[in-house]
């Protein structure tokens, strides 16, 4: 094994959760998930003579990523779905589970330049640094968009919890 593909598979192994998890959380489908990943390993095969310090390897693969998605919206040409395809949710959801997909919604609702710094901190746990350069932005935008991101996310939270009727303080 020569030491380009020593190099690589280390980065595949301790980078490959956090890609996927990130992956799954901005697309809902673990298929889509794991074709994200594979296509963000193999453009990082291919251009890891470009990381030039392995310390910025997780920003480094995280923007593949976010490009491997967009490009995914490039290339796709979406197809009207009937809605009788799908049945409806059983009464055996839990509260638990539409929490979680209610958040979900909720966030990947925001606007671009507060959900992706946002995405990027509490999914793939990057720090304010490594978002505004991941962004190419200054660490105080991030900061301010966190902050805002956070807040119309409790707002909007809020709102939906108060028009259901559900209890509040």
């Amino acid at each position: 094994m020569n030491r380009k593909q020593k190099r690589y598979e280390a980065l595949v192994n301790v980078y490959s959760p956090d890609l996927y998890r990130y992956a799954y959380w901005i697309c809902n489908d673990p298929d889509i998930a794991q074709d994200l990943v594979q296509e963000t390993c193999l453009r990082a095969w291919k251009n890891l003579d470009s990381l030039l310090d392995d310390k910025a390897a997780k920003g480094w693969l995280f923007i593949i990523l976010r490009r491997e998605n967009a490009r995914r919206f490039e290339r796709k040409h979406f197809s009207l779905v009937d809605i009788d395809d799908y049945e409806v949710a059983d009464e055996h959801d839990t509260s638990k589970e539409m929490d979680k997909e209610l958040l979900r919604r909720k966030m990947l609702a925001l606007p671009d330049d507060y959900k992706e710094p946002l995405l990027l901190q509490l999914i793939a746990g990057f720090s304010a640094e490594e978002i505004a350069e991941q962004l190419e932005l200054n660490k105080n935008t991030v900061l301010t968009r966190l902050f805002r991101a956070k807040n119309l996310l409790k707002s909007s939270l809020t709102v939906t919890t108060n028009r259901d009727g559900a209890a509040h303080g």
